[in-house]
């Protein structure tokens, strides 16, 4: 049975695990192992995301499995960006499944709940940054139906960026 619920500040220590393994499961071998280690310890810690579920305008699912969290999503509403030609868009700025569970499809479940969310919002679309070396992602979205409409270098540290694809879905 699978569930989808809102994160609030009692899921920070959730999300930091999943975040950090998702992260290296996924990201693991695009730097160094200093360099994603460094960047995990920084950006996916409990304290952190305490800080994120404080703003009411990023917004966290957590995805459950035969009551064990697997997965999480992270939106943010009306974010504008470079190449996005209107303002009420969001951004998906993660949806992660942990590895062992990619063949559950799971993670089309969690996106289509967030779209909903994102339309239930006024929202006009939805983009994201995706690197150009997760083919399995890329696939995903353009399914979906995301357009490349950019480009963006996501810095992991300060001596090592990722190039990522700009992507755009518009309702």
């Amino acid at each position: 049975m699978i569930k989808i619920i809102k994160a609030n500040a009692n899921h920070a220590e959730t999300l930091s695990l999943i975040g950090r393994q998702t992260f290296l499961e996924s990201h693991g071998m695009s730097a160094s192992k200093a360099d994603i280690d460094s960047y995990i310890n920084l950006k996916f810690t409990k304290s952190v995301f305490e800080a994120e579920l404080l703003d009411t305008n990023t917004i966290f699912h957590i995805l459950i499995y035969n009551e064990t969290p697997i997965g999480y999503s992270k939106i943010i509403y009306s974010i504008s960006e470079k190449n996005i030609p209107f303002k009420n868009v969001t951004k998906l700025e993660r949806i992660y499944v942990l590895k062992a569970f990619h063949n559950l499809k799971l993670g089309k479940e969690l996106f289509e709940f967030n779209v909903s969310v994102s339309q239930k919002h006024n929202q006009s679309g939805m983009w994201l940054y995706v690197w150009i070396e997760n083919h399995r992602a890329i696939n995903f979205y353009k399914k979906a139906g995301f357009k490349i409409v950019g480009s963006y270098d996501f810095k992991i540290s300060q001596t090592h960026s990722n190039p990522n694809h700009q992507m755009l879905l518009t309702y």
